[in-house]
């Protein structure tokens, strides 16, 4: 895979990871737990499929190769961090969800 394809390849997962933390919100406030957690282990995946491409950029650049730090690698990496960010507050936002659904019956 050359460096514009594993760039776009993290921006894709990013977006997939945010998407599906997102939608899981939304899941968890019609009370599907089950389903809510799914769409986060998806998301989880998808993340970590993200931060495995990262990961080999990193490596690369540490072995000597070094690509151009461009505007498409800056807007990947703040995919992945906003992504990442996402997700952990939709596991907590779904808790919540859970909790306080609890506490109504």
């Amino acid at each position: 895979m050359e460096y514009i394809e594993k760039v776009m390849s993290m921006i894709a997962k990013s977006g997939a990871a945010r998407s599906q933390a997102m939608e899981a919100i939304m899941v968890a406030k019609q009370k599907n737990y089950a389903g809510a957690a799914e769409l986060l282990d998806n998301a989880s995946q998808d993340l970590k499929d993200a931060h495995k491409v990262q990961t080999q950029l990193i490596q690369e650049e540490a072995g000597g190769t070094k690509h151009e730090i461009s505007l498409l690698m800056i807007h990947a990496q703040d995919h992945l961090m906003n992504a990442m960010t996402v997700k952990d507050l939709a596991k907590e936002i779904i808790e919540l969800h859970e909790y306080t659904h609890q506490l109504q019956i």
